[in-house]
């Protein structure tokens, strides 16, 4: 062991869930596999992990090293920090005056065919400034963190200029800077078509692939491009256009596939072998096929569902049968999924998806982490891994989505370093 102290000793953990024992994203039966132990701890020096288990062996291992602090989990449940790999955290505004369209029976796409949904937002998100949205952003991530989220990714496309682009990925590097939860930066302008070029889509692309992808790289705003592959939005054609644009340029790929309707983007998804495909709630057998071929990760998306009042959702348990990994995100966004809540996520993932508690950790945990480009990092507990976890207000696994509708998180702590207690954060 390297360390000569521990700075932080979590010890008496009722149920400690590692998710160790794999460096690849986890498919089919390992998604059940959790690492789980009863009465473990975890020993932490300069904000990692020096070791993680039963609390005899913890012990055996630190030996005689002095520790600096320690801390009794009480009994409590312990996971790695939870992960959110598909956000669009940084907007201006709100929709909740859709909420009465809906109800009413109007679907997405006629919502956003009335000039609703996305590009409600895009008006609200380039009248505000810069500061109007750090403020805002930092709400929700606050509210993230207390939920136990200790990274998440953050994509722009609610400015469909290249300044108002660019002002979205400042607040999101500016976020990352100044609060604990990590992000991770998706350059997603085409995310639609603005209404100054309404019938004129490809000279939009144009622009995305010849000033925005450029200057975004060239500032080093954003690690991934992504794009909203849908009818009526960017055709699989535009869609293959912008990333292989983006991957010539160095950006990792991702593409909102087959949301709505199934286009092609899961295939799309394989083949140009894009880190990860989003949504996928239309998805055809042949486009998750093409995805598990080419080592695409699913990340799926119960809250959009739910919200959009859709009667079915995205076929989780078909992905795992086929051996295809699946994550879970929020999709927090200000019109299909208004909420910060990952733990409301799992349930959904189990109600809904019909996933177990343990293949919904997994999915929130390592699993998102390789979706986002992290999984040597974070994800799990494991020797020489960022110590970002989490302790819950719970005896097991189960009972996380089992009583839903809560915050059952007790605290979060932030590379070895408590920055949640009882649910408030610690500054």
């Amino acid at each position: 062991m390297e360390s000569n102290r521990i700075d932080l000793l979590i010890y008496n953990i009722g149920t400690l869930i590692t998710m160790q024992g794999s460096q690849e994203p986890r498919r089919g039966g390992e998604m059940s596999k959790v690492a789980s132990v009863r009465r473990g701890a975890v020993a932490i020096a300069d904000g990692i992990i020096v070791a993680a288990g039963t609390e005899e062996d913890v012990l055996a291992q630190i030996g005689e090293l002095p520790v600096t602090s320690k801390h009794n989990a009480e009994g409590k449940l312990v996971t790695p920090g939870l992960i959110d790999p598909h956000t669009h955290l940084v907007h201006g505004g709100s929709r909740e005056n859709e909420l009465a369209l809906k109800l009413k029976g109007a679907s997405y796409l006629e919502i956003l065919a009335q000039g609703g949904g996305i590009l409600s937002t895009v008006r609200l998100t380039r009248q505000a400034s810069e500061d109007e949205l750090y403020v805002k952003a930092k709400k929700s991530l606050d509210t993230m963190l207390s939920y136990g989220v200790t990274t998440a990714e953050a994509k722009s496309g609610y400015g469909l200029t290249l300044d108002d682009e660019l002002k979205q990925l400042r607040v999101t590097r500016k976020l990352n800077q100044e609060h604990p939860v990590d992000l991770v930066s998706t350059f997603m302008g085409a995310h639609m078509v603005p209404e100054e070029y309404k019938g004129r889509s490809q000279g939009f692309v144009q622009l995305i692939i010849e000033e925005m992808l450029p200057e975004v790289k060239r500032q080093g705003l954003a690690e991934f491009c992504d794009v909203f592959c849908e009818h009526g939005v960017f055709s699989v054609e535009e869609s293959e256009q912008i990333l292989l644009a983006a991957k010539a340029m160095g950006f990792g790929l991702k593409i909102h596939a087959d949301e709505i309707e199934p286009i092609g983007g899961a295939q799309l998804a394989g083949k140009l072998g894009c880190i990860s495909a989003e949504h996928l709630i239309a998805a055809s057998d042949e486009g998750l096929e093409a995805m598990q071929r080419s080592g695409v990760i699913a990340v799926c998306l119960p809250a959009t569902s739910f919200n959009l009042r859709l009667k079915h959702h995205a076929r989780a348990r078909r992905m795992i049968e086929i051996g295809l990994p699946v994550a879970l995100s929020t999709d927090y966004n200000p019109g299909s999924s208004p909420t910060e809540s990952i733990q409301l996520v799992m349930t959904l993932g189990c109600l809904n998806l019909g996933m177990s508690p343990e293949e919904v950790l997994t999915a929130v945990t390592i699993n998102a982490a390789h979706a986002i480009g992290k999984g040597d990092k974070i994800g799990s507990l494991e020797v020489g891994k960022q110590a970002d976890l989490v302790i819950f207000n719970a005896g097991n696994l189960a009972y996380l989505p089992y009583h839903f509708g809560i915050n059952h998180v007790h605290s979060v702590f932030k590379q070895g370093k408590m920055v949640v207690l009882d649910g408030n954060r610690i500054h």
